[in-house]
């Protein structure tokens, strides 16, 4: 049992528990990166020397939260070993102190459990598979493919949000009108005055997946991070298959708002990674390895002199 768990959870001003635990659905099968991940997980596909799912855990350790559960799939196992302790790799690299704390680290960053979603039948499917460790208390669900900047954090505020008003808060981001139909959009309106310290908040008045620029409520996008109360997981059972014959979150997020449950969301203005594509994958990659202190200066000089080489027709075109 984790020293994190229901009971130990701190408690907001309006006296309700702030949630204590996190939720990662890493089950799918990450068509998009195929062959390479018919046997390595997406999760664990390297940004420079640490997986994504790896920052994704330090996002949510950050925040508080030491209490991580992973929602796997068959042939997944892999992510469980990558925070697990290797005493004969540790033994390998007593000399080498800088490289043990590495491989130490994943182990020390938060508890984790895992379960098995037997099918991928949608994300709304995969976070009802978490009730029996998260119960009718309040968590954060983090998708698999997605992290801020740790100097730009997302996560607290978004606890401290829902703490305060005990309903579902989300993240949105700002897109491009014409990349709205890439995402799900939101309609909003101002928040409660008493909210506005937390950040920018909006009050969310309604969703609507992939709409046409000229159909769109906003160019507000969903962004992956969600704080959700223990209610969810009623409305998740009470939740028809929608979009693509799949049991949607965001189907059963407007449940609970129809009944009125409040939604509200933070809108992001820092640096967020999206790894879900090739292409996305790629820039996170090359933004990160651009601001290593270790080799991040000669990196930077070495893309510039292939850009360029490749732009006047050099030897590289």
């Amino acid at each position: 049992m984790s020293v994190h768990s229901a009971n130990s959870s701190t408690t907001a001003a309006a006296g309700r528990p702030r949630a204590v635990k996190a939720v990662i659905p890493a089950a799918g099968l990450a068509t998009r990166f195929l062959p390479a991940t018919k046997a390595v997980p997406k999760e664990l596909l390297p940004v420079v020397d640490r997986p994504v799912l790896q920052y994704i855990v330090e996002e949510a350790t950050q925040a508080g939260i030491s209490d991580v559960l992973l929602i796997t799939g068959r042939g997944k196992t892999s992510m469980v070993d990558h925070f697990d302790r290797r005493p004969d790799l540790e033994a390998r690299l007593e000399k080498k102190p800088e490289i043990l704390a590495a491989v130490q680290r994943p182990s020390e960053l938060a508890e984790i459990y895992t379960v098995r979603q037997p099918e991928q039948l949608g994300l709304g499917h995969a976070v009802g598979y978490a009730e029996s460790h998260v119960g009718d208390a309040p968590f954060a669900v983090l998708l698999g493919d997605e992290f801020v900047k740790m100097d730009e954090p997302l996560l607290p505020a978004m606890l401290e949000l829902q703490a305060r008003t005990g309903g579902v808060v989300l993240a949105f981001f700002e897109v491009d009108p014409e990349e709205t139909k890439r995402y799900g959009i939101a309609s909003v309106e101002p928040a409660e005055s008493e909210l506005t310290d937390i950040g920018e908040v909006v009050r969310v008045t309604g969703m609507v997946e992939k709409p046409d620029p000229e159909e769109a409520p906003s160019n507000l996008a969903v962004l992956g991070r969600y704080v959700l109360p223990g209610k969810i997981f009623d409305a998740i059972r009470r939740t028809k298959p929608g979009s693509g014959g799949e049991i949607q979150l965001t189907d059963a997020m407007e449940l609970l708002r129809t009944e009125g449950t409040p939604v509200h969301a933070i809108v992001y203005r820092g640096t967020r990674y999206d790894t879900g594509m090739p292409l996305g994958y790629l820039q996170t990659v090359v933004q990160i390895a651009v601001e290593r202190e270790d080799f991040g200066a000669e990196f930077r000089k070495w893309l510039t002199d292939f850009v360029n080489s490749n732009v006047s027709g050099g030897p590289n075109t």
